[in-house]
């Protein structure tokens, strides 16, 4: 048996220049199946009559459950040295993540 310890693999990660601009995403709605998890981002524009998909993600719960915890820990991060990030006071209730089952904003 080889007792060296296994060295963490590389992953090189290729950025493209169209996705190295982003996206800008104002609501996001989050869908799930038994087997995936399909987020929507749209941009809603005030006074437009409807919002355009701009790109969906589809992943596995694992993968959706990964992405909150690694979300959460960037947020603890960013308060921690920024402050509190502040949610109330949206421009309209319809902005932001939403659960489309029950029409909620999720918080």
């Amino acid at each position: 048996m080889n007792d060296e310890k296994k060295k963490p693999q590389q992953l090189n990660i290729e950025l493209g220049e169209k996705e190295a601009e982003g996206i800008y995403s104002n609501l996001a709605i989050i869908t799930h199946s038994p087997a995936e998890f399909v987020i929507d981002f749209t941009r809603v524009v005030p006074g437009a009559p409807k919002a355009k998909v701009h790109a969906r993600i589809i992943t596995t719960p694992q993968h959706a459950k990964m992405l909150m915890m690694a979300l959460k820990d960037n947020i603890d991060k960013f308060e921690s040295k920024f402050g509190e990030i502040k949610v109330e006071g949206q421009p309209t209730p319809q902005f932001g993540f939403m659960n489309p089952e029950k029409g909620q904003k999720i918080n």
